[in-house]
């Protein structure tokens, strides 16, 4: 009944859309980007409580949300951690206590609507400008960022190169938006209507297509250092994605594993990190 209903549900929003674009498109796409963009899991789950509880350090007033920061203190210089959707910091726990060993300074926050942050909703665009904010107040060197934190941190950059990060790490990140938003119309099937009514409601809204918001794009002039990593079975975003960034970021370094996930939790991944942060 659950694989029934987990199926059924996203066609009938999906008809309900092509219903309310026949009326008013407008409408249509602000309804197919709130769905988009609400998060249904990521918050602290027992199990994580002691891990994150420990680490607690500032909430952060940001866009009327209250952001969950935590940090690990150290003697080395700052480590930003950017979690993934429907996730939170704990989903760090291993490289952290890599970068403890090495006597890193590291930072973390819960994106909007993850972990304890408030909020119910997230985007790149919102996670970007919580993260400038961050930036800007503790001025890290070096930013590790997993699935859309790395699309998230390409993004602030390609705004603000001017920020104190000079080092960067992306796991199993995103390239292309536009291909989100073909999973996206092919799991609910809604019509082609209502798909150029978001994409026109994007660029009012950020400034941008579908096919202009693109990592590629963001790293086309980025001069800073940066190590990519993707599995080539990854099933949540293709390898490709990254080799797309890599292809047009100059000073970047790809990484390519196989058998590994989306995750990419593994010593040797983590190890890897570190050297790079070291070097």
């Amino acid at each position: 009944m659950k694989k029934f209903l987990t199926k059924v549900i996203p066609l009938f929003y999906g008809q309900w859309l092509n219903f309310v674009a026949l009326f008013n498109k407008q409408k249509a796409a602000k309804i197919a980007f709130d769905i988009f963009c609400t998060i249904r899991k990521g918050r602290v789950r027992p199990e994580q409580k002691d891990f994150l509880d420990n680490a607690k350090f500032s909430v952060e007033n940001v866009m009327e949300q209250q952001i969950q920061s935590y940090k690990w203190p150290g003697s080395k210089g700052t480590v930003l951690l950017l979690h993934g959707w429907e996730s939170n910091t704990h989903r760090w726990r291993n490289l952290i206590k890599k970068l403890k060993e090495h006597h890193f300074d590291i930072l973390a926050f819960d994106a909007p609507a993850h972990g304890y942050s408030s909020g119910e909703m997230l985007h790149v665009p919102l996670y970007a400008h919580t993260l400038k904010h961050f930036l800007e107040k503790f001025r890290p060197q070096m930013v590790v960022a997993h699935s859309i934190g790395g699309m998230t941190i390409l993004f602030n950059d390609f705004l603000h190169p001017e920020s104190s990060v000079e080092k960067i790490v992306t796991i199993g990140s995103p390239c292309e938006f536009e291909q989100f938003m073909h999973h996206y119309k092919s799991i609910l099937k809604f019509n082609t209507r209502v798909w150029k009514a978001m994409d026109k409601r994007l660029k009012i809204w950020f400034g941008y297509h579908f096919k202009e918001f693109s990592s590629a794009r963001f790293v086309a002039n980025n001069t800073k250092k940066g190590l990519l990593f993707h599995d080539k079975l990854d099933q949540q975003v293709p390898y490709t994605e990254s080799v797309r960034v890599h292809e047009h970021w100059k000073g970047s370094e790809l990484v390519l594993t196989e058998g590994l996930g989306h995750s990419m939790h593994q010593p040797k991944v983590n190890d890897q990190i570190i050297a790079f942060l070291e070097s």
